[in-house]
């Protein structure tokens, strides 16, 4: 595991094995929102293998055994976006960001996007940040 170290001198996440965490989360979430979050959850935890989470300075963390902190969720007042921390390495990666990258999610129809999808899995499968 060849892993970036993360844009903050701040001591990362602890990586935890019990997604329930990341439901109680969810459940805080504006209630808006909460269908995007939920869409969004579903389609990281699909790609990543032996997954850790963890809820930090208010952001859900996804990440695994193999690759680190690789997604960060933010669910604002109108929108979640989705940073991924590894943005920089993506195939055609969002415009958003510089080095992490991340794209604004108003609705569940975005969330399901082909596009989406697929920078969650490339994201997954890429080296994120250590912790």
């Amino acid at each position: 595991m060849n892993n970036q170290k993360p844009l903050s001198s701040k001591k990362p996440p602890v990586p935890n094995e019990d997604h329930q965490l990341i439901e109680d989360w969810i459940a805080n979430a504006k209630p808006a929102l909460n269908p995007v979050v939920s869409e969004l959850d579903k389609l990281i935890v699909q790609e990543l293998k032996n997954p850790r989470y963890a809820i930090k300075w208010g952001k859900a963390y996804y990440g695994s055994t193999q690759s680190g902190w690789c997604i960060e969720l933010v669910a604002y007042d109108v929108s979640v976006n989705v940073v991924f921390l590894n943005g920089d390495q993506l195939d055609d990666p969002p415009e958003l960001g510089n080095e992490t990258r991340y794209v604004k999610i108003r609705n569940p129809e975005e969330a399901k996007s082909a596009q989406i999808a697929e920078w969650i899995k490339q994201s997954c499968q890429l080296s994120g940040w250590a912790w």
